[in-house]
């Protein structure tokens, strides 16, 4: 499907996964608005695309978990012509048992990766039932399938995006709307810094000895789902390193050996 002139709308573009989908669907002509709460970073990633790719781009600051923010900010102009929803504003919060866990990491986690995700698709999905056309993307993970210690909030939001992934479906059967869940593995961005609070050397830990995913493949496994025929639903995309065989299941190079 050509994407020159339309409109995509993605969520948590200041950096990540999100920064890499909004700048390689403008790399194909569509035209962005990209979401954040960084408004200085987020000012500076719609320059870069802007002057990269010469498509409108609107830079949008606003807390996804917020929902007077949510409807305010998305006007009823730019609702009109969202072609593209890509779900991406998400979290990881600490990795502590249930037992151990802060209730306010567990307020993150499900008020981004869930309540946020549910606050945007319902603001957006109405222009493009009227418009009978229109793509959500929702940027999962492994660990809506698999889970892991200190994981179990973490996971839990996943699975549940993967689960409103799969029943979205059947809400817009028959309407054209098309439903995809992008499902990175182990993948070095902000994410593990941010589930660590700004320790950087725990979260540098996570990525030694291996060749995790970039930002950029989960940003291609989106432009080749939105990019379909519109008789074709990529309905998931479980996207892995070579170097994972799931989450209990990473070749460590230093160790050489398959670890945990």
């Amino acid at each position: 499907m050509e994407l020159s002139g339309r409109w995509a709308l993605v969520t948590g573009a200041t950096s990540g996964f999100g920064e890499a989908i909004a700048k390689n669907l403008a790399a194909n002509g569509c035209h962005v608005a990209v979401t954040g709460r960084r408004g200085d970073r987020l000012d500076a990633v719609a320059n870069e695309i802007r002057t990269a790719h010469r498509v409108e781009v609107l830079p949008l600051a606003f807390d996804v978990r917020d929902r007077h923010a949510v409807t305010t900010a998305l006007s009823k102009d730019l609702l009109g012509k969202i072609d593209i929803l890509v779900n991406n504003a998400g979290l990881a919060l600490a990795l502590d048992s249930v037992a151990a866990g802060d209730p306010e990491d567990w307020d993150g986690m499900i008020d981004t990766n869930v309540k946020g995700l549910l606050l945007v698709s319902r603001t957006v999905l109405p222009g493009m039932l009227e418009r009978k056309r229109g793509h959500v993307v929702n940027i999962g993970s492994v660990a809506g399938h698999q889970v892991y210690a200190g994981g179990a909030v973490y996971a839990a939001t996943k699975f549940a995006v993967r689960a409103i992934s799969d029943a979205l479906r059947y809400d817009v059967l028959g309407t054209g709307i098309r439903v995809t869940n992008v499902e990175p593995g182990l993948a070095e961005t902000e994410f593990s810094l941010v589930r660590f609070k700004g320790d950087r050397t725990r979260a540098s830990s996570v990525y030694t000895g291996t060749e995790p995913l970039r930002a950029d493949d989960v940003a291609d496994a989106v432009l080749w789902a939105v990019t379909r025929p519109p008789h074709v639903n990529v309905q998931s995309i479980l996207l892995m390193p070579t170097d994972q065989a799931g989450v209990h299941g990473l070749y460590r190079r230093a160790a050489a050996k398959v670890s945990s």
